[in-house]
């Protein structure tokens, strides 16, 4: 495989945040009965026309935006013709030549630890389209049942260039654009919902060799198939290469079961579509002054907010990454700041990134379900910054509050007696006992033994219930030792 190169572009269809269709008035959530979110529009019945959802392109505009696009001032409908039993008209209403949103790029961070880089993606457009709606197979024997409430859904189809070459690098995209798209608003990034799905297009070259040809992965709805698919794939078409075989353009589909690819069908081109202009659509003019509007409305974007992260609070890349997955994330965090003092800013960050993430991952839970506040958390990260206890204290006050044992961290360390013993005097008299009391360790210390030493602090922690200072027991034990 060291003698291949690998090139992969992704093309997302994200479903946009509106209540309603894009070219008709129908309902959009999800889970109702099949065929009744489909209205005369949306079953193409004749005499029907569209009309486009204003909230669409607004969600495209600060798509656009939020890559650093250009913004289409006009913008034209499309058909896409071809035939399905789940596409009532014939046609997938698209655009082709003209697309809304053009160029733009997104930022990835592939890898882990020392092995991190970090690489851009280019993006080649994103265009706004409607669903077709869809055909079950599983409940009928020998026949296949239509839905079509998803007919007419608005989607953001969002086209990269080929910029990625593993596997690794095109999850790492899907995750940063699956997190923008929830950053900014525009789509809730379902994906067992179906409101965030990826194509892959993969091929496999020589070095400096023409690209390949290549075959579109569809319909991948986790990032881990995302990632086992294109594995799957590039393994597949360079043992095909090597035995002498040839890779024929087509679509293919992933099975989770067998962790493998299968040919749908051989894949169309543009010319294949047979696309034009949708005559029942003018096309769409964009103002300056709505793109001007719209840009005033974005929230800081995640690239921006990482910055002010490691600028204003002195985090690092890794950690202001990790904190700007997503925007609730990034909220909590500045909230949790805001009550514990921006002094506290580091150790705030490890306990949102660490003991916070460790057990909603635990209670298999979502950060807006987490039963400890922002403030809660940043109460406590205040009580250990001033002494008030100490770290080791500090996880049981948290698990404490995650058990609502208390409204606040002063709350729990006041009615289980949980401050910290700061008093030299009463932990200098703790030690002599501890010392009196355990005189082969203190021996064992004086002939050289370092580990002797560790014993004789937990021993003096132990006798203060963990409660005394641990920084004021080692230096006074040293003290007392020397």
């Amino acid at each position: 495989m060291n003698h291949w190169e690998v090139v992969i572009g992704i093309e997302t269809h994200a479903q946009l945040a509106t209540r309603s269709k894009i070219f008709s008035g129908a309902s959009t959530a999800f889970g109702a009965a099949p065929n009744t979110q489909a209205c005369a529009v949306d079953l193409a019945l004749p005499g029907v026309l569209p009309v486009l959802n204003r909230g669409a392109v607004e969600c495209a505009i600060r798509f656009g935006l939020a890559i650093g696009a250009e913004i289409a001032p006009k913008s034209v409908f499309a058909r896409k013709n071809y035939f399905y039993p789940d596409l009532p008209k014939g046609y997938q209403i698209s655009q082709f030549e003209l697309p809304v949103v053009v160029g733009g790029s997104v930022a990835i961070q592939v890898g882990q630890g020392e092995q991190v880089y970090e690489k851009t993606v280019h993006l080649t457009r994103a265009h706004l389209e409607e669903d077709a709606g869809k055909s079950l197979h599983e409940d009928f024997h020998g026949k296949s049942g239509i839905d079509l409430n998803r007919a007419g859904t608005p989607l953001l189809e969002i086209v990269t260039e080929p910029d990625m070459s593993s596997s690794a690098e095109a999850v790492a995209y899907a995750r940063a654009l699956h997190a923008l798209v929830r950053w900014i608003g525009i789509c809730d990034g379902n994906m067992q919902e179906g409101s965030f799905r990826c194509d892959a297009n993969v091929s496999v070259r020589r070095p400096g060799a023409p690209l390949g040809t290549r075959r579109e992965i569809k319909n991948l709805n986790s990032f881990r198939f995302l990632q086992q698919a294109i594995d799957y794939e590039i393994r597949w078409q360079i043992e095909t290469l090597e035995d002498g075989g040839r890779i024929q353009q087509a679509t293919v589909l992933f099975d989770p079961d067998t962790g493998e690819t299968r040919v749908m069908r051989t894949k169309e081109d543009a010319h294949d579509y047979r696309y034009f202009p949708d005559p029942d659509l003018l096309p769409l003019l964009i103002p300056r002054d709505w793109v001007e509007r719209t840009q005033a409305a974005l929230p800081e974007l995640p690239a921006a907010k990482k910055r002010r992260f490691m600028a204003d609070y002195g985090l690092s890349a890794y950690d202001a990454t990790t904190l700007t997955a997503s925007l609730e994330i990034a909220d909590f965090y500045e909230a949790t700041v805001a009550v514990a003092g921006k002094a506290a800013a580091k150790p705030c960050a490890n306990w949102v990134m660490v003991d916070l993430a460790a057990r909603l991952n635990r209670d298999e839970r979502e950060l807006a379900d987490s039963p400890v506040s922002a403030a809660q958390l940043g109460g406590l990260v205040a009580r250990i910054a001033d002494n008030t206890i100490s770290n080791n204290i500090a996880k049981k006050v948290f698990e404490a509050l995650w058990n609502g044992e208390g409204a606040s961290a002063d709350e729990i360390i006041e009615k289980q007696g949980l401050k910290q013993i700061t008093d030299s005097g009463a932990i200098e008299q703790l030690i002599d006992e501890v010392l009196a009391a355990n005189a082969a360790m203190v021996a064992e210390f004086k002939a050289g033994k370092e580990k002797a030493f560790n014993a004789l602090v937990g021993q003096a922690m132990k006798a203060t219930k963990g409660k005394a200072n641990p920084q004021q027991v080692n230096e006074l034990l040293k003290k007392k030792l020397s």
